[in-house]
């Protein structure tokens, strides 16, 4: 789904990714694991088109869209949920519902159904519709980010760091989104500093350091790796 070919993202003269390989498949959970400032967040926003590499080719669905705008890779059927959720607080749940419609074109009857139908999938949204986002809490927010993603009907969905400051029950709670979603045939690319999250939920994982790809392969190779379970996971 997801072919990436010696990336490379430069800021000034630091290279913040440094010729990256790496792949996606259809129905997949797909991790990039690291500290901050690995290059996780460089390479999300690198794929969405909010910065533009240095060398090396992004192609999605088999065409390329290395240098495509963001709008239009959204058109693709990508979306990014980006660091922190980045919900509109002023506005209420439903109106950032629609926002994230917008890219459809929709009839308001047609936006006003695909609303009901992504926020059947949510239940701590419903009853809520009224509420302004910042009236939620972190757990409720980081929802209707995931949420509003949804609205535009994407194949590939770019997480950013989604457990960052919620309680452990709330983390089990995403992770049972994140399940369903790839029974609706969304593919994600995590990019995550939980370690444990990150091998609990993906089907494959990279670990990328100073922004090399340094590591990858399935959750329970990366689990039972030395340098993981020392440097990452705390285990001796």
């Amino acid at each position: 789904m997801l072919e990436i070919k010696e990336l490379t993202v430069k800021y000034g003269n630091i290279r913040a990714l440094d010729s990256v390989d790496l792949e996606v498949h259809g129905d997949e959970v797909v991790a990039i694991m690291g500290a901050n400032g690995a290059g996780k967040t460089t390479m999300l926003r690198t794929i969405s088109g909010l910065l533009h590499p240095s060398g090396g080719n992004i192609s999605f669905l088999q065409k390329d869209i290395t240098h495509l705008k963001p709008r239009e890779i959204i058109r693709r059927g990508i979306i990014h949920i980006p660091e922190g959720r980045r919900i509109f607080p002023e506005l209420t749940v439903v109106d950032n519902l629609r926002v994230g419609g917008y890219s459809l074109n929709l009839s308001l009857k047609q936006l006003w159904q695909k609303t009901q139908e992504t926020l059947a999938l949510f239940p701590e949204l419903q009853g809520r519709e009224r509420q302004p986002g910042g009236q939620l809490s972190g757990g409720e927010q980081q929802m209707l980010a995931i949420a509003r993603g949804l609205m535009s009907n994407p194949r590939l969905m770019l997480l950013d760091e989604p457990t960052m400051g919620l309680a452990p029950i709330i983390l089990e709670r995403i992770a049972t989104i994140m399940e369903s979603l790839k029974e609706k045939e969304v593919s994600i690319l995590l990019g995550e500093q939980n370690m444990f999250f990150s091998l609990e939920i993906a089907d494959r994982a990279y670990v990328i350091e100073t922004g090399q790809v340094v590591l990858q392969g399935d959750p329970e190779s990366l689990e039972n790796n030395p340098k993981v379970r020392s440097a990452y996971l705390g285990i001796s």
